[in-house]
């Protein structure tokens, strides 16, 4: 059973209220990302995605680039396990589709990789550091 009420799509300063302290919360606090990092000028042109729950309150977070790739997924920890990420995640891949996407790519951090390849991504190329944490590359083709 999904915790996810709704995902709402939309530009960065329809959702930045929601998304922020989101990805505040989970890469910054829990993961030790630099803010510097966290928050980039990407932001502006990205599609972004925001999962609520029941309550209305904001769950999760990521965003779609415009070159296919998906990032800066966030699942809030009291929300993990409740089919948050997966409800982002098939949200962000339709939306790639709809807009003629081929193919879409994210930087999984290693230790959630079988979470994208639940969701049929496939490895590409060898481990990689990103702001100190092991990530590799993933890769989603539509048919």
């Amino acid at each position: 059973m999904s915790m996810v009420q709704e995902v709402r799509y939309g530009a960065w300063d329809q959702l930045r209220e929601y998304a922020t302290p989101i990805r505040m919360e989970v890469f910054v606090q829990e993961q030790n990302v630099p803010a510097e990092l966290e928050m980039d000028e990407m932001d502006a042109v990205c599609l972004h995605a925001v999962a609520f729950d029941a309550a209305g309150v904001a769950i999760g977070t990521g965003r779609l680039l415009p070159d296919g790739h998906i990032g800066r997924m966030a699942v809030r920890k009291s929300a993990r396990g409740g089919g948050v990420g997966g409800a982002l995640l098939q949200g962000l891949m339709a939306q790639a589709k709809t807009r003629g996407d081929q193919t879409v790519v994210l930087n999984a951090q290693t230790r959630a990789a079988p979470f994208y390849q639940n969701h049929g991504f496939v490895q590409r190329g060898e481990e990689f550091d990103e702001a100190g944490i092991p990530h590799i590359e993933m890769t989603y083709s539509f048919k």
